[in-house]
């Protein structure tokens, strides 16, 4: 079974993904400091669930 993710880490990696989407690649440590560098996210915590959420989103698109 998987995560299920709360809407708003889902709200905030889709919109991250739509505005920048030549950033973001399918490799979580790239994502997670992409993350740090167009959001304001200040805990780790919430800035890596939605660049893995974002990392999964792009594993999903490339398929």
């Amino acid at each position: 079974m998987g995560n299920i993710r709360p809407t708003y880490i889902k709200r905030v990696a889709i919109e991250l993904a739509k505005l920048y989407p030549n950033e973001f690649t399918d490799d979580f440590d790239h994502n997670k400091a992409k993350v740090s560098e167009l959001s304001d996210v200040q805990s780790i915590l919430m800035r890596n669930r939605i660049a893995g959420y974002i990392t999964r989103y792009r594993q999903r698109l490339a398929v």
